[in-house]
């Protein structure tokens, strides 16, 4: 699908990987529509990125915030042909730690903002999708979700983190099937270790250590080149289904 004079909707747009997506898709001509929790900042990204741009704010965990995202999505740009989900959070936790077994309500919200949230949006996103006319490929719209390499190598600390984003893996391929019919295509990314705001708060020893463990490159992604894939699944038409790995040939340890 050609990018330029489209639509797209980016949960998490104003951070991160989030961040980088929406900066990418307007520079390549798309309406963005920024979805986040953070006020001050989605409206100075907004500002800076000027034309084709949009802030909403909106939890993911709370539907009618999700629904009307969508909608104004479609209300302002006359429809919604991407939708990328960026949002996320996965603050460890042991299975039985020193204060006794994990907290439920701590894993119940991991899951909800995580998988939940992002069902919600795919969800919403697609109906709309539906409505869209289709390109000469016969698409209608892209969904691009976020897993983790942790969905497949979960260490200790990160069972909650790590079933949130092995649902969404889980979830990717019944999705594209059903929605194939109508010419929607869903296809997740699962990150290794990049270099976002959630790790720029540690040491830089301790980034430069981390960065080092990655094969190659040996060190941590940029967030652009989240950017660069979110493209390239939008644009690659066969894409479909699938959940890639981008990691540099990273698999995770226990601990």
């Amino acid at each position: 699908m050609e990018i330029k004079g489209k639509t797209a909707l980016i949960t998490g747009g104003v951070s991160g990987l989030g961040e980088a997506t929406s900066r990418r898709l307007h520079l390549l001509g798309a309406n963005v529509v920024m979805v986040d929790l953070n006020e001050e900042r989605g409206r100075s990204l907004s500002q800076e990125l000027g034309e084709r741009a949009f802030f909403v704010k909106g939890d993911v965990t709370n539907s009618q915030d999700v629904r009307g995202a969508v909608e104004v999505a479609v209300q302002r740009f006359g429809a919604i042909h991407v939708a990328v989900n960026c949002a996320g959070i996965g603050a460890p936790a042991k299975v039985v730690g020193k204060e006794g077994p994990h907290d439920l309500e701590h894993f119940v919200k991991i899951i909800q903002v995580n998988l939940v949230g992002t069902f919600d949006v795919l969800r919403w996103a697609a109906f709309y999708m539906t409505r869209n006319e289709p390109n000469e490929e016969g698409e209608r719209g892209v969904i691009v979700n976020t897993s983790s390499i942790a969905a497949f190598e979960g260490q200790i600390g990160q069972v909650a983190y790590s079933a949130s984003k092995a649902g969404i893996v889980g979830l990717t391929l019944p999705a594209a099937r059903e929605l194939a019919r109508y010419g929607i295509r869903v296809v997740t990314i699962a990150p290794g270790t990049f270099d976002t705001p959630l790790l720029a708060a540690l040491p830089e020893q301790v980034r430069i250590s981390l960065g080092q463990q990655i094969p190659f490159p040996p060190r941590l992604g940029k967030p652009v080149e989240f950017a660069m894939l979110v493209q390239h699944i939008i644009e690659n038409p066969v894409l479909n289904g699938e959940t890639i790995r981008l990691d540099g040939a990273l698999r995770m340890p226990p601990k």
